[in-house]
């Protein structure tokens, strides 16, 4: 545009003092300033392109082979490509980075009608989180670098990386109490509804439960076995706003958060029993389909910005898994927390405020916490007051696993006023211990 500009106003120069040669001039580049631009629109419009990878689950420490095949359907030759598969700048750059890259991610070619060119590279994972691998910058212009073509080709591919689940040592899971102690407000009733299978006849066992085809088949009496109306589990309720992680180890006591309540959701599951999720963060999945991605832009700076950069996130409404049991709902619970993102809207005391009446009375409440307000822990002692159990559970690597409990830090004295138990997480090994402590009081 600046150059169109510059030449309509050295021509209108020239009209005005009758310079002959520069009206000449002027209309010259303006013709090739014109077949320039057609040229170029067609270039960038001929380029169609095919990603492969991506799109699938792993773990931490995988790797996946990313290839972009790019090719010139026009009729023209593109003398020149430039082509860049975008990935996020801050997955990337951050100090430790969440992703690593190898590999040709950035090329310049000449592409001849019908040709193609492969991007190839690797991309490790060295973090839980919900990836982007994409899309393709392509730019493209004249010979003369007069006018410049830049389009966003491909939708991008998204990667999960599931969190770290470990193992819980000196834990028995035949207990049924993965965490603190449960109090029942209601007696387990079996659900007659709900057939789980055959046992053998019991005395006392009326006749409406007997299994009349298993007993003949057998010949021995065999009642049914039904589910439980009403399963004591566990319900998670994780802090993930930006403000409850700070220090220089903010981002590194976050993700042990993470791995706390996947570890613990795991150990539940194992025990067949039911368990919920809530959390003030933000899934990024909702991220993606709320703010979209454009496909073509005026500079390529402005392409690789708004390809990479995430907005502010200001979410106001929790993310809430209702409870149940079962290998979907440890696997749904363990993609969400793959995809959580920090958010600056919700704090934690309105989250549990929000929640509190969706919660079982018949369930643990286990709060994951970066850090303790005196607003979080009224919220938490409300719950407790509710009737539900709750335990705490504080997480900071900046923080000492046993303090002094002569001198009670502050934010132990908060929970401990409201009735709340609570541990100490600042390690992976304090994880996997993390059921064989004894719970403070």
């Amino acid at each position: 545009m600046k150059w169109i500009l510059g030449t309509l106003a050295l021509l209108a120069l020239g009209l005005a003092l009758q310079l002959n040669l520069l009206v000449y001039a002027m209309y010259v580049l303006l013709g090739v300033l014109a077949i320039n631009r057609f040229f170029t629109r067609a270039w960038v419009g001929a380029i169609d392109a095919r990603r492969f990878g991506g799109d699938d689950v792993f773990e931490i420490g995988e790797s996946v082979d990313i290839k972009v095949a790019v090719q010139n359907t026009g009729k023209l030759s593109v003398p020149w490509l430039l082509l860049e598969d975008a990935l996020s700048r801050e997955a990337l750059t951050q100090l430790p980075p969440r992703i690593k890259a190898k590999g040709a991610r950035l090329a310049l070619t000449r592409l001849v009608p019908g040709q193609t060119h492969v991007l190839s590279y690797n991309v490790q994972f060295l973090t839980r989180g919900y990836y982007q691998m994409g899309p393709l910058l392509a730019e493209t212009g004249d010979v003369f670098g007069l006018h410049r073509r830049f389009r966003v080709i491909t939708e991008p591919n998204f990667v999960l990386v599931l969190p770290k689940v470990l193992p819980l040592e000196g834990y028995n899971l035949s207990s049924r109490r993965p965490i603190g102690e449960i109090r029942l407000a209601h007696r387990l009733f079996e659900d007659p509804t709900r057939v789980a299978g055959v046992r053998p006849y019991q005395h006392g066992d009326p006749l409406n439960r007997i299994h009349w085809r298993a007993s003949a088949r057998t010949g021995q009496w065999q009642s049914r076995a039904c589910e439980s109306s009403c399963v004591a589990g566990a319900t998670f309720l994780l802090d993930f706003h930006a403000g409850s992680f700070s220090g220089s180890a903010a981002a590194a006591s976050a993700e042990l958060a993470i791995v706390t309540v996947a570890s613990l959701a795991n150990a539940v599951y194992l025990m067949g029993q039911q368990m919920g999720f809530i959390t003030n963060g933000r899934d990024a999945a909702d991220r993606i389909r709320e703010e979209g991605w454009r496909a073509e832009f005026l500079t390529r700076k402005d392409a690789l910005r708004r390809a990479t950069k995430p907005k502010d996130n200001t979410r106001l409404g929790p993310v809430i898994i209702r409870r149940g049991k079962g290998e979907d709902q440890f696997a749904t619970i363990l993609a969400t927390m793959a995809r959580l993102e920090h958010t600056d809207g919700l704090d934690l005391a309105a989250v549990a405020r929000e929640a509190a009446a969706r919660i079982s009375r018949d369930t643990t409440v286990v709060a994951v916490l970066g850090t303790v307000t005196l607003e979080i822990a009224a919220a938490l002692g409300d719950i407790a007051r509710r009737g539900l159990a709750v335990t705490t559970i504080v997480v900071s690597l900046d923080m000492n696993a046993t303090p002094d409990w002569a001198r009670p830090p502050d934010w132990a004295e908060m929970l401990l006023a409201q009735g709340i138990d609570f541990r100490v997480v600042n390690s992976e090994e304090s994880i996997s211990n993390l059921c064989a402590e004894a719970i403070i009081r």
